[in-house]
């Protein structure tokens, strides 16, 4: 029977993924979950008085959700306290005005205290007001606790919303038992029981002890619920026979307690016995899931793999090449020229002959010039492919030592973002990209593509390879994929720019695409545009449009020599971007037409692809990238 259960969950949890796939089921359910996370803080009780939990919910969010929150509070607080839940109504209100005016500043952000030290500030005016006017007077002690309740739940919200961690995800499941221990689904079956159940077979230690913690401060029942769900995680723990009898541990382990204790209250029971019946469903998971140990040394094998990297750097930048030979060149010319001429015994200029006759043949003076002459032209052209091919291993040797310095650096990179992991970045901006392209031939060699990049980064890459057809096309091609791959991966753009350029010079194919990148900031509404020998970009606003870039060498020339150009500019005022191709006249397209930043992206790409291709010799592409905050919608 509990396989067919678990068959029957597994089940409706793909039923459940699929149909949170679908952007409207997401959107009603976002709208729900928050509303009814209002609704059920506001039942939360200290001291039989209510508590502001639910402002401090409201003021870590922002936005349409802070103000659904709220209004799902001021549903709860008459619902679960009648006239005792007035003040509950003006904390929702004060809450949701507060995240709405000042939620998104730049001010909250780097003073992270300013918004629980008003919201704690708002529910002492509220308390002395309603003591004043309404003489709903409140013990000194609760009032205190009003305080601390709106400052701390505030402050551990918003810690929750920015970064995760194992202490900030139990102390909210603590806040969160205690909000659901008021909330009753008839007389012997609580919320609050259910999900301390539900954690005691399979939550870790500190939830189900901070659980239990909950129970006992929102005084519902006489039994001691912390010794219970710590008794009842370490009794989950021994090997029972079958398997129903690990997951009754929490009601056995209660009437145990109640046995001891003398203090006799049934009511815990259903819920108990009905939330571990429900974690049987779940993994169990006696462990803690961070493990900042294991993320400890991975950080410092991550630091000693960049440590050995810019080692192996620093020993190949000390190794010098052998230098040429020019004597021993000079010993052969002598040796072919002079070994059978008939006057080399009287010879005296074959002693005037220097290194320096490699590469002035002319110079040399001999009676027999017919026979010396040839032989140096002959050494100075061994020369000359000797110093080329020394030309090259300082090119070899210059490509590795930098792509050694950017495997470092990313090394590194991992090794910071590890201690970061938990962070969350919220997604400010949403981008609208549309690209047109035309080509001389079947084959494009305009590659375009538009990619999420790690975190809150998004990239538009434009690789024009160079003249058109089959050929272009396949430079374009390989270019494209290669940064894409690097730019996914996580490497910075102008490490994977570089070893492009490394790739290109080292294959002589010095000139054979352009690139231009653009690196999207959809958090910050920000964007690097890194050209590499493309044509210069455009940005259009409403004031007209303003060229950006300039034209500079193609990658593939040097290795060490040559290097990316780097634009940074604010799209968040709906600013327009627009990436061209050597077949596009932005000039003509841009300047001299009337095109307006508001229209779809496709239509102006269209527009400018249509007015700056002219006469049609080179394979034209525009892209054209906007940015639109989110919170115009609910996403």
């Amino acid at each position: 029977m509990m396989v067919s259960m678990e068959a029957y969950f597994r089940r409706g949890q793909r039923i459940l993924q699929r149909m949170m796939l679908d952007p409207k089921v997401r959107s009603v359910g976002t709208v729900l979950a928050c509303a009814g996370s209002g609704f059920l803080f506001s039942a939360a009780s200290l001291m039989h008085a209510p508590q502001p939990l639910a402002m401090g919910l409201i003021c870590s969010t922002t936005g349409w959700r802070a103000l659904v929150i709220c209004l799902g509070a001021m549903v709860g607080y008459p619902t679960f306290w009648g006239a005792a839940g007035n003040q509950g109504i003006v904390w929702s209100a004060a809450g949701g005005l507060l995240a709405l005016l000042l939620g998104k500043r730049e001010e909250s952000k780097d003073q992270p205290l300013m918004i629980p030290a008003i919201a704690a500030f708002l529910t002492a005016v509220t308390g002395l007001t309603f003591w004043i006017v309404l003489k709903e007077e409140a013990p000194v002690p609760i009032f205190l606790l009003r305080l601390a309740m709106a400052l701390l739940t505030c402050m551990l919200f918003t810690q929750a919303g920015m970064c995760r961690d194992a202490v900030t995800d139990w102390l909210v499941i603590g806040v969160t038992v205690l909000s659901l221990a008021q909330v009753t689904l008839g007389p012997y079956l609580g919320l609050g029981y259910i999900a301390a159940g539900i954690l005691a077979v399979s939550g870790v230690f500190p939830a189900a002890a901070l659980a239990g913690l909950g129970l006992d401060l929102a005084q519902i029942t006489k039994v001691p619920m912390t010794a219970v769900m710590c008794m009842a995680y370490f009794v989950r723990m021994i090997p029972f026979d079958k398997k129903w009898q690990r997951y009754a541990s929490p009601g056995a382990v209660c009437i145990v307690v109640m046995l001891v204790c003398g203090a006799w209250d049934m009511t815990p029971l259903p819920g108990l016995f009905l939330g571990a019946a429900l974690g049987a469903l779940l993994p169990a998971r006696p462990e803690i899931v961070h493990r900042r140990g294991e993320t400890g040394v991975a950080q410092v094998r991550l630091e000693l793999g960049a440590e050995v990297m810019n080692t192996v750097q620093r020993m190949i930048l000390e190794i010098e090449p052998p230098s040429i030979d020019r004597e021993a060149l000079l010993e052969k010319v002598k040796q072919r020229a002079c070994a059978s001429c008939s006057a080399r015994k009287n010879c005296t200029e074959q002693s005037q002959l220097t290194v320096d006759m490699l590469q002035h043949p002319l110079d040399a003076d001999c009676r027999k010039s017919g026979r010396l002459i040839p032989e140096l032209r002959r050494a100075q052209e061994q020369l000359r492919n000797l110093q080329a091919d020394r030309e090259r291993q300082r090119e070899y040797r210059a490509a590795l030592v930098q792509q050694y310095r950017f495997l470092g650096d990313y090394l590194r990179g991992l090794s910071d973002k590890l201690a970061r992991r938990g962070e969350r970045t919220e997604i400010a901006f949403r981008i609208e990209v549309s690209a047109r392209s035309r080509g001389k031939e079947r084959a494009n060699g305009d590659k375009c593509l538009a990619f999420a990049g790690p975190g809150c980064r998004y990239y538009v890459l434009l690789c024009d390879g160079m003249g058109t057809g089959l050929g272009a096309a396949q430079e374009g091609h390989t270019a494209g994929t290669l940064l894409r791959k690097m730019l996914t991966a996580g490497f910075p753009a102008d490490h994977s720019l570089r070893s492009l350029n490394s790739l290109l010079a080292l294959r002589g194919s010095a000139g054979a695409v352009t690139v231009d990148l653009a690196e999207i900031s959809l958090e910050a509404g920000t964007a690097a545009v890194y050209k590499w020998g493309a044509a210069p970009s455009w940005v259009l606003t409403r004031r007209g449009a303003e060229k950006i870039g300039t034209a500079t060498p193609p990658p593939g020339i040097s290795v060490a020599q040559t290097r990316e150009t780097v634009e940074k500019l604010s799209l968040r005022r709906g600013e327009v971007l627009i990436l061209l191709s050597d077949g596009v006249d932005g000039e003509d397209a841009l300047r001299q037409s009337v095109l307006t930043p508001d229209a779809p992206p496709g239509e102006l790409a269209a527009k400018i692809l249509e007015r700056g291709c002219g006469n049609g010799e080179d394979d034209a592409t525009a892209a054209v990238i906007r940015l639109r905050p989110t919170s115009l919608g609910i996403s």
